[in-house]
């Protein structure tokens, strides 16, 4: 059967690598490209990296920087920020990049996603919705310019017409549980699951791999992101690239589906 995704997500923010908790303060922690040859070794799933300096300042993406990226990474690459037009989408796929993700300019033009997934594919269209949850409702508003603008839209709306118009992907990003390491909000997650039928990554919230087990159990075959997991070490927070084996990635998957003979691909 499929494999789970478990997925590294890197944030650039003035070219560095950092951490934001709560999508505030960011914290620097380290260069983006050795983080990329650190998960060469560690053979990581995929790997996204979102720009998120690109839409609130307006600004074009970062070639240079995404060709630097896509050079040295030996596994699949999704890169965010700044992208509002199909030609922006080729000129990044054309550097190597496997993905582009899209966000903010999905909100302002939705027919967007469809144009850039006639010209590029639509498996390489990743649509990346960042959500709260509405004070006292089971819904969540989508929220975009990291997280200053709420669009009063709801997630399982507008994921659902996201679908429709040609999305090859979704990654749902809690704003409530960004760098909290607390868990994932497994509510949120199994509701998505069930809105829509493309190929679903959750972000925001993994603090062990207990959590992404948690997440397969509850949802099945899912791609599980993470920031903070990936990037700090024991209580204090410490900066260390770590990552799973591919023997323990195993091990979680068989034991979070309930399948020990299981062949994953």
């Amino acid at each position: 059967m499929l494999r789970p995704r478990i997925t590294p997500c890197l944030l650039v923010h003035k070219g560095g690598l950092v951490k934001t908790v709560g999508f505030k303060t960011p914290k620097y922690v380290g260069d983006p490209i050795n983080a990329v040859k650190i998960f060469n070794e560690k053979e990581a799933d995929e790997l996204i990296v979102l720009d998120i300096d690109a839409a609130v300042n307006n600004a074009e993406p970062d070639y240079r920087m995404i060709a630097n990226l896509a050079a040295e990474c030996r596994m699949p690459l999704c890169y965010g920020g700044g992208i509002k037009t199909p030609e922006q989408a080729k000129r990044i796929i054309g550097l190597g990049v496997e993905k582009v993700a899209i966000s903010s300019a999905v909100i302002e033009n939705p027919e967007l996603i469809t144009r850039i997934a006639d010209d590029i594919g639509r498996q390489s269209v990743v649509v990346v919705l960042d959500v709260k949850k509405r004070m006292f409702s089971k819904d969540y508003d989508v929220f975009t310019k990291n997280a200053l603008n709420n669009t009063k839209r709801s997630v399982f709306d507008l994921a659902a017409e996201i679908e429709k118009l040609g999305a090859g992907e979704l990654v749902v990003n809690s704003i409530d549980r960004d760098g909290a390491m607390t868990g994932y909000d497994l509510a949120l997650a199994e509701r998505i699951r069930q809105t829509v039928k493309i190929p679903i990554t959750i972000l925001g919230g993994a603090g062990t791999l207990s959590d992404i087990e948690a997440l397969i159990r509850s949802c099945g075959v899912i791609g599980a992101a993470a920031g903070s997991l990936f990037v700090f070490k024991g209580v204090y927070k410490a900066v260390l690239i770590n990552y799973p084996t591919l023997v323990q990635r195993d091990e979680l998957i068989r034991k979070a589906l309930g399948m020990a003979d299981v062949e994953l691909k």
